[in-house]
């Protein structure tokens, strides 16, 4: 059964798009994943893509290394840029056209973010890639894509994952973890399950957003979580 979701934020990791690689860009793993976004831009989905930057610099990483936190937080939003300019180019050689828009301004590289450019593209079916984060320190990409989820009225955020769901233990070290089909937003931050920041979280319940936890990995994993079809978790506020 299909979703009733017409405009959503897909949250997709830096990670997501380096394959099997130790870092960097995976081209087969880019290709795939702008092919699926392509593909459910053209079903009639709005997309937004809040993409993060881990697969370069993850600024809490270069935290832990000596680097301020703020300082270090400004080099991963220069690293989402970089996955935001190499998905932007991915899908539309997929065929859909796309546009990416920073948060922090270059508008050199890219267009700078507003909620009404960002509209704009939406409402002329482009795929609408957004880096930058919110374009503060001390924000994660996941707190970012539920903020523009929020200001562009989407209706739902999808968040890639390396697993089917949300599961009550980490799956890869834990057999015996259970999978969730259903959870309220509280319940998982009750129960520590890690799926989000607790900012996140708060922005998702008060602007009553669901989000939709799912495998990026394999073929149209993206059109079918859209459509119903496989495995993934549904939070809802």
């Amino acid at each position: 059964m299909a979703t009733p979701y017409k405009r959503i934020v897909l949250k997709l990791s830096g990670e997501a798009l380096m394959g099997s690689q130790t870092h960097g860009l995976d081209q087969g793993t880019l290709e795939r994943i702008a092919g699926d976004i392509a593909g459910a831009a053209d079903s009639g989905y709005e997309i937004a893509v809040v993409v993060g930057g881990g697969n370069f610099f993850r600024g809490i990483q270069g935290a832990d290394k000596g680097i301020d936190r703020a300082r270090a937080d400004s080099i991963g939003m220069l690293a989402t840029v970089m996955n935001a300019l190499a998905l932007e180019h991915a899908v539309e050689k997929k065929g859909h056209p796309a546009r990416a828009l920073s948060a922090v301004p270059m508008p050199y590289v890219c267009q700078p973010y507003s909620r009404q450019a960002a509209l704009n593209h939406l409402g002329k079916g482009r795929v609408v890639v957004l880096a930058g984060g919110t374009g503060n320190p001390f924000f994660t990409t996941d707190t970012g894509a539920v903020l523009r989820a929020a200001e562009l009225s989407a209706d739902a955020v999808l968040k890639a994952t390396q697993v089917d769901g949300v599961y009550s233990a980490d799956p890869k070290k834990d057999p015996t973890a259970t999978r969730y089909d259903r959870l309220r937003q509280r319940e998982a931050i009750e129960k520590n399950l890690g799926v989000m920041d607790t900012a996140a979280f708060a922005l998702a319940r008060e602007n009553a957003i669901p989000i939709i936890v799912f495998s990026i990995a394999g073929t149209a994993a993206i059109s079918n979580a859209l459509a119903g079809r496989g495995r993934s978790t549904i939070i809802e506020p």
